[in-house]
């Protein structure tokens, strides 16, 4: 028997079967879990996800079903359009209690195509995991956009240390040597002083505003996701000088946020840091430590980042698909117009959906 169903996670009994089929699913990635997606829900977005069940298997697609602002729009028939775009992070079609892959792909796409067109669906953008052993085949256009890097933890201990750069071990050391020393911080004991580092460091780097999050933001973390995330902190003579928060999944650790006192740079504390976060996820049977990559190609941050794991470039890539050309066309062309007529005098290159941009 075939079930398919698209579940908000407003609605108390979509929420119950989607944390349901979540639970059954081996790899439990917190990017798929409708509470991490109502972290980032404002305005006209909705926490959504495509359910399919049937003898072929079961298949988990989270996303955020978007209002398209159509105001101005009012001589063209697309009042009511939407859009579709992953979670901030990673996300994708995900498959399980795989029977048979093939039929359960071209199953699913028919039936969520199907639901796209009669919803008003006009383009679809997607994140890819960066593990694509779960992961259905895309119907659209695939690209790689940057690298990320991943550190593997199936090493031995040893192994592991002589796996990072000479640096690396270096800067581990000088931190050991100054007496900076770590600490896990499960449930967010020391979030003040997360905040604090966290919010300076966006600042020295004039990171853009999707990267600054607000303290509601991280408590809704605490009360809502609960054995999905931990803070890490170092510490020396008493005081946090560097901190991450990191997100769990079954078999993976993301790096999230967190910064380094800038004061303290010289005593490397977020090089340990992130050793002893790697030797912690090991430990407690994690597979890989996720990194991320940088703020563009190849920059300082990605750089700092491979020293950690000089064989773990792996590509990030991105999904599009435009499920109506037609009204696609037409919403690039009012965008276009409206740019025109306003201080913006063009699009912004290669963003998509266009009609965003």
């Amino acid at each position: 028997m075939t079930n398919f169903n698209v579940l908000y996670s407003d609605n108390a009994r979509d929420f119950a079967q989607w944390t349901d089929a979540w639970n059954r699913w081996p790899e439990r990635e917190v990017f798929a879990h409708p509470n991490y997606l109502r972290l980032f829900g404002s305005g006209g977005d909705h926490a959504v996800c495509a359910l399919l069940q049937s003898k072929h298997g079961t298949v988990l697609y989270p996303f955020f079903l978007r209002d398209v602002p159509t105001e101005d729009l009012v001589d063209l028939d697309h009042h009511g359009a939407r859009d579709l775009i992953s979670p901030y992070g990673y996300g994708g079609a995900v498959c399980f209690e795989i029977n048979d892959k093939a039929t359960l792909t071209k199953e699913f796409w028919s039936l969520f195509d199907a639901w796209c067109l009669s919803t008003n669906v006009v383009s679809e953008f997607v994140r890819f995991s960066l593990f694509s052993d779960s992961l259905l085949d895309f119907p659209g256009v695939v690209e790689t956009k940057q690298d990320n890097i991943v550190r593997s933890l199936d090493l031995d201990p040893g192994d592991l240390w002589m796996d990072f750069d000479h640096k690396v071990r270096k800067n581990v050391k000088k931190a050991q040597r100054l007496g900076v020393v770590t600490e896990i911080d499960p449930e967010g004991k020391f979030f003040d002083d997360f905040y604090r580092i966290y919010t300076k460091t966006m600042d020295r780097r004039a990171a853009s505003s999707g990267y600054y999050f607000s303290e509601d933001f991280f408590r809704a973390i605490h009360s809502t996701l609960p054995g999905q995330f931990a803070y890490f902190h170092a510490r020396h003579e008493e005081r946090i000088v560097s901190t991450e928060l990191v997100l769990l999944s079954e078999e993976n650790v993301y790096s999230f946020l967190g910064g380094t006192e800038s004061g303290a740079f010289d005593m490397r504390p977020n090089d340990l840091l992130k050793y002893e976060i790697m030797t912690w996820a090991a430990a407690s049977g994690k597979r890989r430590f996720v990194l991320g990559g940088g703020y563009v190609p190849d920059d300082g941050i990605y750089k700092y980042k491979k020293a950690f794991a000089p064989s773990g470039v792996v590509p990030f890539r991105v999904g599009r698909r435009i499920s109506n050309p037609a009204a696609y066309d037409s919403l690039v062309e009012a965008r276009l117009a409206r740019s025109v007529a306003s201080v913006d005098s063009s699009l912004e290159e290669g963003f998509f959906p266009a009609y965003r941009g």
